[in-house]
């Protein structure tokens, strides 16, 4: 094979480097030329793009903590948008995550929500008691990041992310770009936040950026229907679970996925994008002295004040931003006063609503648009999923427990759950999305048994797991706890519960009705109640989940669980035992 090289004068080659080249190339044979010829075309592909191999790309870590799945689906966005980038990350989850590991890192992003009055995700507590512990290390070698994500009508709100970022800085850590504390609709704050991030690390290590999109790509056979872009589901039934005569209002609802192409799993959630009751709206516009037909703009479109209440912004919760922006347009001294004394602000909060602080502290020349600009957004609402999907192809339930009560001299209502108890037929489209959650997961292995807690409509999620397990044939045994407050009429699912026992889904089930005798029992009482045998089904390899509020219920049944195996094992081991659990996934919680 000849090989013609161009001549000299048609080249940017000197004398001597072109004669050499052409010495070179008289000697390959055409294996040779062509290799040598793929060789230098990926050198200059190098050059141009800046995309190093896999070898030469620093590692950075994204270390994330979730309760419920959000921090999650946003690490596996981070991590999509950053190999767009030539950036080569690793997601690692805090609950699998090895202390040690801490002294290896060189970039670390932390993604971590909070939850409660500022308490970290379940899988995130031992790497946070170990980073405030005086075996913490310096950690001088890490540059690092922190998104936190919270809901901001909490006190402490994004705390866990907060604290995360100062530690980090107090043990040598480098900063480099800001924390941003993300509320419940966090979606623009956590791409903005990825996007100077990626930049940052770009830049740090040398590496030019490629054209990037904050969109992330889509994933092979996954639904066009997100958080972003909701599906209109249809109302198929909508049954009140309640006896004649309860003091409760619990709801079971089976909207349509059909054409959705959205799959679920059970321990996954239903997102519904609620809109505020009329009553509420109007009795606000009354108190601004506004009629609703005011025009006011967001996203870049022209909206009446009207639908921009009822569809789009909350217009009940008080946050404590939407408080500090109010505050800012009312210019009232005792407004500023209240916020600035954090007892008698945490009082005023409880059981008030925006109407109450407009009509406490009114803002003389308030326009609507500004009014508007404090809100934040109307969150969607989380409703556990009660339902396989291999029991109701095309179908998804949720059990809600409607939210009515007095407070301040005025009728109060919870948005989400009245919205679907009263305010939805069979014509009304209700935007939904899965809300997937890893961290709330059946065994892997059908043959494990499970123990489930779930009082009132904490029970939604053990109604999916049993309709799965029966559809797969799981061998393992199911034991089932729940408790409300009357046998008679607040037994949700009864005859469904007594159908598995009858034909052996079920194992066994435990119910407790605080309302029926003179002492209250609940399911922590029951567990007590049977707890060598809950230890023994622990020791031969259950899974342990509980449902429900955690404030009080969820608290209860960790502090009981605690006592039975300290019964067994003696109460210095009995903590440990049960964080050997939680890591093994074996004792997993969705609580609220």
């Amino acid at each position: 094979m000849q090989i013609l090289l161009p001549e000299r004068s048609q080249t940017p080659l000197s004398g001597d480097q072109h004669h050499i080249l052409q010495q070179f190339i008289a000697a390959l044979s055409p294996e040779q030329a062509a290799w040598i010829g793929g060789y230098l075309t990926g050198l200059v592909t190098k050059d141009l793009t800046a995309v190093p191999s896999a070898d030469d790309i620093a590692e950075i870590t994204i270390l994330v903590g979730s309760q419920t799945g959000n921090s999650e689906v946003l690490a596996e966005q981070m991590h999509r948008l950053a190999a767009g980038r030539g950036l080569k990350t690793v997601i690692k989850k805090m609950g699998d995550y090895k202390l040690l590991q801490l002294k290896a890192e060189k970039n670390l992003l932390v993604i971590i929500s909070t939850y409660g009055e500022g308490e970290p995700p379940d899988n995130a507590r031992e790497l946070v008691e170990h980073l405030f512990s005086k075996r913490a290390p310096s950690l001088t070698q890490i540059q690092f990041a922190v998104l936190g994500l919270g809901d901001s009508s909490y006190e402490f709100f994004c705390k866990t992310g907060v604290d995360f970022d100062r530690r980090l800085e107090e043990l040598g850590a480098t900063r480099i770009h800001p924390r941003v504390d993300c509320d419940v609709d966090y979606e623009s704050k956590a791409e903005a936040w990825m996007d100077a991030v990626l930049n940052e690390l770009s830049v740090r290590l040398e590496i030019k950026l490629q054209t990037a999109v904050l969109t992330s790509p889509p994933v092979a056979g996954a639904s066009a229907y997100s958080r972003k872009n909701p599906f209109p589901a249809l109302l198929l039934e909508n049954i009140r679970l309640n006896g004649r005569g309860s003091i409760k209002e619990t709801h079971h609802l089976e909207l349509s996925l059909d054409g959705s192409g959205l799959t679920y799993e059970p321990g996954d959630a239903l997102g519904v994008y609620p809109s505020n009751a009329p009553d509420v709206i109007n009795a606000l516009l009354q108190a601004l002295h506004f009629d609703g037909t005011e025009p006011v703009t967001f996203d870049d479109k022209d909206f009446f004040l009207y639908d921009a209440l009822f569809s789009y912004f909350e217009a009940t919760i008080i946050t404590r931003p939407m408080m500090q922006k109010y505050a800012l347009l009312a210019s009232n001294r005792k407004l500023d006063q209240l916020q600035k004394d954090k007892h008698k602000l945490k009082d005023y909060l409880h059981g008030r609503e925006i109407i109450d602080l407009v009509e406490d502290f009114p803002a003389g020349n308030l326009s609507p648009q500004a009014f508007i600009d404090c809100l934040r957004r109307l969150p969607p609402r989380l409703y556990s999923i009660a339902s396989s999907l291999k029991q109701h192809p095309d179908e998804v339930h949720i059990t809600v427990a409607v939210v009515r009560y007095q407070s301040h001299g005025r009728y109060r209502q919870g948005v989400g759950s009245t919205f679907l108890a009263e305010r939805i037929d069979e014509d009304t489209i209700i935007p939904v999305y899965i809300d997937s959650n890893n961290n709330f997961k059946l065994p892997v292995d059908p043959s494990t048994s499970i123990i489930m807690i779930g009082p009132g409509t904490g029970i939604a999620p053990f109604r999916a797991f049993v309709e799965e397990r029966e559809a797969i044939g799981a061998t393992g045994k199911n034991w089932l706890f729940f408790g409300d407050q009357h046998f008679e009429t607040d037994f949700l699912y009864q005859a469904e519960w007594l159908r598995y026992l009858k034909n052996g889904v079920l194992t066994r089930m435990n119910v407790a009705f605080s309302r029926d005798q003179e002492q209250k029992i609940y399911v922590q009482h029951l567990m007590a109640e049977h707890g060598k045998e809950l230890y023994m089904w622990l020791q031969d390899g259950a899974h342990l989940y509980v449902c429900g509020d955690e404030k009080r219920m969820a608290h209860d049944v960790h502090t009981a669980l605690i006592k039975i195996v300290a019964a067994e094992i003696g109460t210095d081991n009995a903590e440990d035992y049960v964080v050997n659990l939680q890591k093994a996934k074996r004792y997993q919680r969705d609580v609220y």
